[in-house]
């Protein structure tokens, strides 16, 4: 692990101390950060933290290749749901054929998207664990060290929750012990070449991190991009789900629902863009860069927001799977998220130099004309509904499963009728109401991967072959599902085993 982790929060300092002024950068040397300063006030420290928060939306300086399709943590969000099946667009670009929708960049050792999301979530965990080293040092009460502790616990559990879906096989409950390999533990600064762990030893390690972080009870936070009590219950309850724990996925999903913080949105809000989640009742947790922190075309809204002034938004509209748009009910608001047949009259775009095609959606808009800037979700209260409707019905409590569905569906579409379905055709319902509502924010290729399904993308009538090199499907199970480890890291660190080639 030497090379990519030991070098981590080496890397953020500029991002960590862009707060403390010029005297601090000229007086820190350049080949390492002096923990005094960094903790030296609970300014500095809490710096320090606000610092991860930044690199996750930004463009990485992590790998060398072009990086325009690599706004932080956004662009792995955005990677894994075009290689899935339900977004997609008309010819070869980006994330079709850089890597990514054609399946190539993950299972290639020496690829720039192999080692951007390796270095990407090592280094918010290489972060978070200095922190958690050294906070005790920082002079303040132990309510304010646990407010930074907190953080960190959380962000580090949330990279994790990452690294071992994408590096490790799936976790699966009737396995019993998991014993597969997942990714090196590096739970201290100074750990180094460590092996791989298993995926249930890593999965326990989110735990116990997230568990630690809801026990500190931190809920106050400057706003939304901060990680609080609340982001942590959120979690909770996502890896529960991942893990097959549905009596967790429920007991945390209804903690977090139960709130009076969060609210499913109306209809006007639903459709504001997905840009505000200050504004937005639902956002329970985004990366939220500010006017002068905007990457411009390496922005997560430059990517995917319809009315982003970019090359990649103007000649290739972001378009939906036609069969899961079919699947929507004309009463729901989220039929007017895409648009079949558009037009100048029923889908105004900036610049007649704006393609419009077939199914392109407008879900993702800009916050101000002419910019890139947006804030990007990484919790919904949506998601959580879905997680709590799966689960109950995984334990065959499928009126209760019925009951928040209904729920959730009643806030989408006020013509919505209460299902009729048990068993696995409630699941299945479910399952669409996951790809319709989480579209574009980086699930899908984690939900095929968790429920052990394949990838198939010639069921899709709108599906552009072209622009994935062919790659229409993969086997459910198939070695391809899990990511390749870079081969930078494998030199460095001979304790690891690669997966299957």
């Amino acid at each position: 692990m030497k090379k990519f982790v030991r070098f981590i929060f080496i890397a953020a300092l500029p991002v960590f101390v862009g707060g403390c002024g010029k005297d601090y950068l000229d007086t820190l040397p350049t080949d390492r950060v002096s923990s005094d300063k960094i903790f030296s006030s609970l300014e500095n420290a809490t710096t320090a933290v606000n610092g991860i928060y930044r690199f996750m939306f930004a463009r990485t300086t992590l790998v060398t290749d072009n990086t325009q399709n690599k706004p932080g943590v956004g662009g792995v969000m955005l990677a894994l749901d075009f290689m899935g099946e339900d977004l997609g667009i008309s010819s070869s670009n980006w994330y079709t054929s850089t890597g990514e929708g054609n399946w190539v960049g993950h299972r290639n050792e020496s690829h720039a998207l192999m080692e951007f999301d390796y270095r990407t979530f090592y280094k918010i965990i290489g972060d978070a664990n200095f922190i958690l080293d050294n906070v005790g040092q920082v002079n303040a009460s132990e309510d304010q060290r646990n407010v930074l502790r907190s953080q960190a616990l959380i962000l580090r559990a949330y990279a994790y929750s990452f690294l071992v879906q994408l590096y490790g096989k799936r976790y699966s409950a009737v396995n019993g012990t998991n014993s597969q390999l997942g990714v090196p533990l590096v739970l201290k600064s100074g750990d180094v070449a460590l092996p791989r762990a298993t995926v249930e030893e890593v999965y326990a390690a989110i735990i116990k991190d997230l568990d630690s972080a809801i026990s500190m009870k931190v809920s106050s936070r400057a706003n939304k991009s901060q990680a609080n009590i609340d982001v942590a219950i959120g979690l909770r309850a996502r890896v529960a789900l991942i893990m097959q724990d549905y009596d967790n996925a429920i007991l945390y999903a209804k903690q977090l629902i139960a709130l009076p913080t969060y609210k499913l949105m109306t209809h006007s809000e639903y459709l504001k863009g997905f840009n505000d989640a200050n504004a937005l009742s639902e956002f329970i947790w985004a990366s939220m860069p500010t006017a002068d922190q905007d990457a411009v075309f390496a922005s997560y809204f430059s990517q995917i927001g319809y009315n982003a002034n970019t090359s990649f938004m103007r000649a290739n509209p972001k378009r939906i799977n036609s069969a899961l748009y079919d699947r929507i009910s004309a009463t729901d608001v989220r039929k007017n998220i895409w648009e079949p047949n558009p037009t100048a009259a029923n889908f105004p775009l900036p610049l007649t130099t704006f393609s419009r095609q077939p199914y392109m959606s407008r879900k993702f808009s800009i916050k101000a004309a002419g910019g890139t800037l947006g804030d990007v979700p990484l919790m919904r209260l949506a998601e959580i509904y879905l997680i709590a409707a799966e689960a109950y019905v995984e334990r065959d409590q499928d009126q209760l499963a019925r009951d928040i569905l209904y729920e959730f569906m009643k806030a989408r579409d006020p013509e919505a009728v209460r299902s009729t379905k048990s068993g696995q055709a409630l699941t299945e319902e479910i399952w669409i109401q996951r790809r319709i509502e989480l579209w574009g924010e980086g699930f899908r290729f984690l939900d095929l991967k968790r429920l052990n399904q394949p990838l198939k993308r010639t069921i899709v009538p709108n599906y552009v072959s072209g622009s994935v090199n062919g790659l229409m499907e993969v086997p459910a199970g198939d070695k391809r599902w899990e990511f390749l480890f870079p081969r930078t890291e494998l030199d460095a660190n001979p304790n690891i085993v690669q997966n299957e080639i």
